[in-house]
Protein backbone atom coordinates (compact mmCIF):
# COMPACT_ATOMS: atom_id res chain seq x y z
CA UNK A 1 0.00 0.00 0.00
CA UNK A 2 2.79 2.38 0.63
CA UNK A 3 4.43 1.88 -2.99
CA UNK A 4 1.25 2.53 -4.05
CA UNK A 5 0.70 5.69 -2.80
CA UNK A 6 4.36 7.06 -3.79
CA UNK A 7 3.71 6.30 -7.46
CA UNK A 8 0.48 7.99 -7.52
CA UNK A 9 1.74 11.05 -5.50
CA UNK A 10 4.91 10.92 -8.41
CA UNK A 11 2.59 11.13 -11.33
CA UNK A 12 0.16 12.97 -9.70
CA UNK A 13 0.60 17.26 -11.10
CA UNK A 14 0.57 19.74 -8.20
CA UNK A 15 -2.94 21.26 -7.47
CA UNK A 16 -4.77 18.32 -8.83
CA UNK A 17 -6.94 15.78 -7.38
CA UNK A 18 -6.91 12.11 -7.94
CA UNK A 19 -9.85 10.36 -7.37
CA UNK A 20 -10.29 6.80 -7.33
CA UNK A 21 -12.76 4.46 -8.78
CA UNK A 22 -15.18 2.96 -6.65
CA UNK A 23 -14.03 -0.69 -7.56
CA UNK A 24 -10.49 0.40 -5.97
CA UNK A 25 -11.57 1.77 -2.52
CA UNK A 26 -11.36 -0.97 0.33
CA UNK A 27 -14.01 -0.82 2.84
CA UNK A 28 -12.96 -0.46 6.25
CA UNK A 29 -14.47 -1.65 9.88
CA UNK A 30 -14.44 1.04 13.03
CA UNK A 31 -14.22 -1.24 15.49
CA UNK A 32 -13.77 1.20 18.33
CA UNK A 33 -17.48 2.67 17.14
CA UNK A 34 -18.72 -1.16 17.19
CA UNK A 35 -17.25 -1.17 20.94
CA UNK A 36 -18.66 1.79 22.08
CA UNK A 37 -22.18 1.20 20.78
CA UNK A 38 -21.90 -2.70 22.45
CA UNK A 39 -20.60 -1.10 25.55
CA UNK A 40 -23.46 1.46 25.28
CA UNK A 41 -26.25 -1.14 25.24
CA UNK A 42 -24.18 -3.18 27.99
CA UNK A 43 -23.40 -0.80 30.78
CA UNK A 44 -27.65 0.20 31.60
CA UNK A 45 -27.81 -3.60 32.33
CA UNK A 46 -25.13 -3.98 34.53
CA UNK A 47 -25.70 -0.87 36.80
CA UNK A 48 -29.25 -0.82 36.73
CA UNK A 49 -30.73 -3.76 39.60
CA UNK A 50 -33.85 -5.31 39.03
CA UNK A 51 -37.17 -4.65 41.52
CA UNK A 52 -36.26 -8.82 42.52
CA UNK A 53 -32.73 -8.11 43.28
CA UNK A 54 -33.32 -4.88 45.85
CA UNK A 55 -35.83 -6.94 47.74
CA UNK A 56 -33.32 -9.70 48.19
CA UNK A 57 -31.31 -7.12 49.71
CA UNK A 58 -33.65 -5.35 51.72
CA UNK A 59 -34.60 -9.77 52.96
CA UNK A 60 -31.49 -10.06 53.49
CA UNK A 61 -30.53 -7.28 55.68
CA UNK A 62 -33.71 -7.91 57.83
CA UNK A 63 -32.51 -11.25 58.71
CA UNK A 64 -29.49 -10.09 59.33
CA UNK A 65 -30.51 -8.00 61.80
CA UNK A 66 -32.67 -10.35 63.56
CA UNK A 67 -29.97 -12.96 63.75
CA UNK A 68 -27.18 -10.51 65.68
CA UNK A 69 -30.21 -10.51 68.63
CA UNK A 70 -30.74 -14.28 68.05
CA UNK A 71 -27.75 -14.93 71.23
CA UNK A 72 -29.19 -12.70 73.50
CA UNK A 73 -32.68 -14.56 73.53
CA UNK A 74 -31.00 -17.55 73.66
CA UNK A 75 -29.04 -17.32 76.83
CA UNK A 76 -32.30 -15.06 77.96
CA UNK A 77 -34.37 -18.50 77.41
CA UNK A 78 -31.81 -20.56 79.43
CA UNK A 79 -31.76 -17.97 82.38
CA UNK A 80 -35.58 -18.13 82.68
CA UNK A 81 -35.13 -22.07 82.29
CA UNK A 82 -32.83 -22.04 85.29
CA UNK A 83 -35.39 -20.11 87.21
CA UNK A 84 -37.95 -22.83 87.31
CA UNK A 85 -35.87 -25.50 87.39
CA UNK A 86 -34.83 -23.78 91.08
CA UNK A 87 -38.18 -23.57 91.75
CA UNK A 88 -38.63 -27.73 91.36
CA UNK A 89 -35.79 -28.46 93.17
CA UNK A 90 -37.00 -26.90 95.81
CA UNK A 91 -40.28 -28.69 96.21
CA UNK A 92 -38.35 -31.83 95.56
CA UNK A 93 -36.03 -31.00 98.47
CA UNK A 94 -38.74 -29.49 101.24
CA UNK A 95 -41.03 -33.03 99.82
CA UNK A 96 -38.22 -35.40 101.34
CA UNK A 97 -37.28 -33.48 103.86
CA UNK A 98 -41.09 -33.50 105.31
CA UNK A 99 -41.02 -37.82 104.33
CA UNK A 100 -38.04 -38.43 106.60
CA UNK A 101 -39.63 -36.52 109.66
CA UNK A 102 -41.92 -38.41 110.08
CA UNK A 103 -42.52 -41.86 112.04
CA UNK A 104 -40.77 -45.17 110.71
CA UNK A 105 -43.48 -47.88 109.20
CA UNK A 106 -43.29 -51.21 110.36
CA UNK A 107 -42.79 -53.24 107.19
CA UNK A 108 -44.66 -56.17 109.07
CA UNK A 109 -47.71 -54.43 108.49
CA UNK A 110 -47.06 -53.95 104.78
CA UNK A 111 -46.88 -55.89 102.03
CA UNK A 112 -45.82 -54.88 97.92
CA UNK A 113 -49.30 -55.07 96.98
CA UNK A 114 -50.87 -52.87 99.78
CA UNK A 115 -49.26 -49.35 98.86
CA UNK A 116 -47.66 -47.96 96.38
CA UNK A 117 -44.02 -46.87 95.93
CA UNK A 118 -45.05 -43.26 95.44
CA UNK A 119 -47.31 -43.14 98.69
CA UNK A 120 -43.90 -44.71 100.61
CA UNK A 121 -40.63 -43.19 99.11
CA UNK A 122 -38.27 -41.13 101.01
CA UNK A 123 -40.21 -42.66 104.49
CA UNK A 124 -38.75 -44.35 107.21
CA UNK A 125 -39.08 -48.08 107.82
CA UNK A 126 -38.38 -50.30 110.24
CA UNK A 127 -37.83 -54.21 109.43
CA UNK A 128 -36.50 -57.40 110.72
CA UNK A 129 -35.70 -60.60 108.94
CA UNK A 130 -32.69 -62.61 108.06
CA UNK A 131 -30.39 -61.60 105.09
CA UNK A 132 -29.72 -64.19 102.30
CA UNK A 133 -26.24 -63.35 101.71
CA UNK A 134 -26.11 -65.86 98.45
CA UNK A 135 -28.71 -63.87 96.94
CA UNK A 136 -26.79 -60.55 97.32
CA UNK A 137 -25.87 -58.49 94.21
CA UNK A 138 -23.22 -55.58 93.77
CA UNK A 139 -23.78 -52.58 91.92
CA UNK A 140 -21.22 -50.22 90.26
CA UNK A 141 -18.42 -49.03 90.92
CA UNK A 142 -18.92 -46.71 92.96
CA UNK A 143 -16.25 -43.70 94.37
CA UNK A 144 -16.27 -43.10 97.85
CA UNK A 145 -13.74 -40.42 99.38
CA UNK A 146 -12.25 -40.81 102.93
CA UNK A 147 -9.93 -38.24 103.97
CA UNK A 148 -9.21 -36.91 100.24
CA UNK A 149 -8.40 -40.62 99.32
CA UNK A 150 -11.27 -41.95 96.76
CA UNK A 151 -11.75 -45.62 96.55
CA UNK A 152 -13.53 -47.72 94.34
CA UNK A 153 -16.58 -50.35 95.50
CA UNK A 154 -19.85 -51.32 95.05
CA UNK A 155 -23.12 -51.09 96.81
CA UNK A 156 -24.40 -54.43 98.41
CA UNK A 157 -28.29 -55.29 97.96
CA UNK A 158 -29.29 -58.39 99.86
CA UNK A 159 -32.72 -59.82 100.26
CA UNK A 160 -33.96 -59.64 103.59
CA UNK A 161 -36.27 -62.82 104.02
CA UNK A 162 -39.10 -63.46 106.49
CA UNK A 163 -37.77 -65.45 109.72
CA UNK A 164 -40.99 -67.64 110.73
CA UNK A 165 -39.01 -67.80 114.24
CA UNK A 166 -39.94 -64.13 114.97
CA UNK A 167 -43.20 -62.60 115.07
CA UNK A 168 -41.99 -58.85 114.55
CA UNK A 169 -40.17 -60.54 110.81
CA UNK A 170 -41.71 -58.87 107.36
CA UNK A 171 -44.34 -60.90 105.83
CA UNK A 172 -42.97 -60.64 102.21
CA UNK A 173 -39.49 -60.23 101.70
CA UNK A 174 -37.54 -56.80 100.60
CA UNK A 175 -34.49 -55.93 98.70
CA UNK A 176 -32.05 -53.85 101.14
CA UNK A 177 -29.09 -51.47 99.87
CA UNK A 178 -26.95 -51.85 103.07
CA UNK A 179 -23.75 -49.64 101.72
CA UNK A 180 -20.90 -49.11 100.58
CA UNK A 181 -18.24 -51.90 100.04
CA UNK A 182 -14.63 -52.21 98.96
CA UNK A 183 -13.66 -53.86 95.64
CA UNK A 184 -12.46 -56.28 96.70
CA UNK A 185 -15.69 -58.11 98.72
CA UNK A 186 -17.04 -58.94 95.12
CA UNK A 187 -14.26 -60.47 94.16
CA UNK A 188 -14.53 -62.82 96.84
CA UNK A 189 -17.72 -63.15 96.13
CA UNK A 190 -16.68 -64.57 92.91
CA UNK A 191 -14.07 -66.79 93.46
CA UNK A 192 -16.47 -68.80 96.36
CA UNK A 193 -19.17 -69.03 93.67
CA UNK A 194 -16.70 -70.09 91.10
CA UNK A 195 -15.61 -72.97 93.56
CA UNK A 196 -19.34 -73.92 94.43
CA UNK A 197 -20.13 -74.38 90.84
CA UNK A 198 -16.83 -76.64 90.22
CA UNK A 199 -17.41 -80.19 90.82
CA UNK A 200 -15.68 -81.72 93.67
CA UNK A 201 -13.42 -84.35 92.86
CA UNK A 202 -12.67 -85.94 96.07
CA UNK A 203 -14.56 -89.72 96.33
CA UNK A 204 -16.72 -90.12 99.19
CA UNK A 205 -15.50 -90.84 102.39
CA UNK A 206 -17.62 -94.46 103.56
CA UNK A 207 -17.49 -95.13 107.39
CA UNK A 208 -17.91 -99.02 108.84
CA UNK A 209 -19.04 -99.57 111.85
CA UNK A 210 -16.83 -102.71 113.60
CA UNK A 211 -19.19 -105.74 115.26
CA UNK A 212 -18.42 -104.48 118.20
CA UNK A 213 -20.08 -101.00 118.35
CA UNK A 214 -23.12 -102.70 116.92
CA UNK A 215 -23.00 -105.05 119.52
CA UNK A 216 -22.59 -102.51 122.36
CA UNK A 217 -24.93 -100.31 120.63
CA UNK A 218 -27.80 -103.12 120.92
CA UNK A 219 -27.67 -104.02 124.41
CA UNK A 220 -26.91 -100.91 126.08
CA UNK A 221 -29.26 -100.14 128.48
CA UNK A 222 -28.86 -96.29 128.62
CA UNK A 223 -29.34 -95.83 125.10
CA UNK A 224 -28.33 -92.13 124.03
CA UNK A 225 -31.09 -90.29 122.48
CA UNK A 226 -29.65 -87.85 120.30
CA UNK A 227 -32.10 -85.21 118.74
CA UNK A 228 -30.98 -82.79 116.09
CA UNK A 229 -32.49 -79.37 117.23
CA UNK A 230 -32.03 -76.30 114.29
CA UNK A 231 -30.41 -73.65 115.92
CA UNK A 232 -32.44 -70.37 116.47
CA UNK A 233 -31.66 -67.82 114.28
CA UNK A 234 -31.77 -64.13 115.22
CA UNK A 235 -33.60 -61.43 113.23
CA UNK A 236 -31.51 -58.43 111.78
CA UNK A 237 -33.11 -55.45 112.57
CA UNK A 238 -32.64 -52.69 109.53
CA UNK A 239 -33.59 -49.08 109.66
CA UNK A 240 -33.64 -47.55 106.20
CA UNK A 241 -35.55 -45.31 103.97
CA UNK A 242 -37.96 -46.48 101.14
CA UNK A 243 -36.62 -45.90 97.66
CA UNK A 244 -37.15 -46.57 93.83
CA UNK A 245 -35.00 -47.14 91.08
CA UNK A 246 -32.00 -45.22 89.74
CA UNK A 247 -32.28 -42.93 86.98
CA UNK A 248 -29.19 -43.81 84.44
CA UNK A 249 -27.77 -41.33 82.51
CA UNK A 250 -26.71 -41.55 78.83
CA UNK A 251 -23.02 -42.34 79.71
CA UNK A 252 -24.15 -45.23 82.04
CA UNK A 253 -23.70 -48.59 80.52
CA UNK A 254 -26.88 -51.12 80.42
CA UNK A 255 -27.17 -53.51 82.73
CA UNK A 256 -26.05 -57.54 82.03
CA UNK A 257 -28.01 -59.97 84.74
CA UNK A 258 -26.75 -62.73 83.18
CA UNK A 259 -23.15 -61.55 83.93
CA UNK A 260 -23.97 -60.43 87.01
CA UNK A 261 -22.95 -56.38 85.75
CA UNK A 262 -25.10 -54.32 87.85
CA UNK A 263 -23.99 -50.49 86.69
CA UNK A 264 -27.18 -48.66 88.29
CA UNK A 265 -30.24 -49.81 90.65
CA UNK A 266 -32.98 -51.45 88.81
CA UNK A 267 -35.58 -52.62 91.48
CA UNK A 268 -38.19 -55.14 89.19
CA UNK A 269 -34.48 -56.67 87.69
CA UNK A 270 -32.58 -57.21 90.38
CA UNK A 271 -35.66 -58.57 92.43
CA UNK A 272 -36.30 -60.98 89.27
CA UNK A 273 -32.42 -61.86 89.58
CA UNK A 274 -32.77 -62.61 93.20
CA UNK A 275 -35.98 -65.04 92.48
CA UNK A 276 -38.49 -62.50 93.62
CA UNK A 277 -41.56 -60.75 92.26
CA UNK A 278 -40.95 -57.30 90.86
CA UNK A 279 -43.14 -55.73 93.08
CA UNK A 280 -40.61 -56.10 95.65
CA UNK A 281 -40.03 -53.33 98.07
CA UNK A 282 -36.53 -51.63 97.82
CA UNK A 283 -34.87 -49.59 101.09
CA UNK A 284 -31.32 -48.07 101.76
CA UNK A 285 -30.24 -48.73 105.17
CA UNK A 286 -29.19 -45.56 107.50
CA UNK A 287 -28.02 -46.88 110.36
CA UNK A 288 -25.59 -45.24 112.16
CA UNK A 289 -25.24 -47.39 114.39
CA UNK A 290 -22.06 -49.06 112.76
CA UNK A 291 -19.93 -51.67 114.54
CA UNK A 292 -15.89 -50.59 114.48
CA UNK A 293 -14.60 -54.24 114.26
CA UNK A 294 -16.73 -54.68 110.91
CA UNK A 295 -17.01 -51.38 109.49
CA UNK A 296 -18.06 -52.74 106.37
CA UNK A 297 -21.18 -52.26 104.79
CA UNK A 298 -20.51 -48.48 105.04
CA UNK A 299 -24.55 -47.28 105.20
CA UNK A 300 -26.31 -44.71 103.86
CA UNK A 301 -26.35 -41.37 105.49
CA UNK A 302 -29.34 -39.86 105.60
CA UNK A 303 -28.00 -36.22 104.90
CA UNK A 304 -27.43 -37.01 101.42
CA UNK A 305 -31.22 -37.68 100.56
CA UNK A 306 -32.42 -33.82 101.36
CA UNK A 307 -28.90 -32.85 98.98
CA UNK A 308 -28.36 -32.76 95.27
CA UNK A 309 -25.74 -32.44 93.07
CA UNK A 310 -27.41 -29.03 91.88
CA UNK A 311 -28.78 -27.04 94.89
CA UNK A 312 -31.13 -24.41 94.61
CA UNK A 313 -28.14 -21.83 95.15
CA UNK A 314 -26.46 -23.21 92.22
CA UNK A 315 -29.16 -22.49 90.06
CA UNK A 316 -29.46 -18.82 91.25
CA UNK A 317 -25.85 -18.58 90.05
CA UNK A 318 -26.31 -20.25 86.69
CA UNK A 319 -29.77 -17.69 86.24
CA UNK A 320 -27.08 -15.01 86.71
CA UNK A 321 -24.63 -15.81 84.71
CA UNK A 322 -27.13 -16.63 81.40
CA UNK A 323 -28.92 -12.98 81.85
CA UNK A 324 -25.34 -11.67 82.00
CA UNK A 325 -24.14 -12.90 78.81
CA UNK A 326 -27.29 -12.14 77.31
CA UNK A 327 -27.36 -8.41 78.51
CA UNK A 328 -23.89 -8.33 76.93
CA UNK A 329 -24.97 -10.02 73.61
CA UNK A 330 -27.67 -7.65 73.39
CA UNK A 331 -25.33 -4.68 73.97
CA UNK A 332 -23.09 -5.84 71.10
CA UNK A 333 -25.58 -6.20 68.49
CA UNK A 334 -27.79 -2.85 69.37
CA UNK A 335 -23.87 -1.13 68.83
CA UNK A 336 -22.93 -2.82 65.66
CA UNK A 337 -26.29 -1.91 63.94
CA UNK A 338 -25.65 2.14 65.12
CA UNK A 339 -22.34 1.27 63.35
CA UNK A 340 -24.17 0.08 59.92
CA UNK A 341 -26.23 3.33 59.93
CA UNK A 342 -23.92 5.62 60.19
Amino acid sequence: MTSISRTLTRFRPAGSLYIFPAKHLVPTISFSSDARAISSVSEPSSTAPSPSQSADKQRGSRWSRWLLFLPGAITFGLGTWQIFRRQEKIKTLEFRQKRLQKEPLKFKEISPSSESLDSLEFQRAECKGVFDEEKSIYVGPRSRSISGVTENGHYLITPLMPNSGDPESVRSPVLVNRGWVPRSWKEKSLQVSEEEQQPSSKPPVVVQESKKSQWWRFWSRKPKHIEDEAPAITSIEVIGVVRGSEKPSIFVPANDPKSSQWFYVDVPAIAVACGLPENTLYIEDINENVNPSNPYPVPKDVNTLIRSSVMPQDHLNYTLTWYSLSAAVTFMAIKRLKQKKR
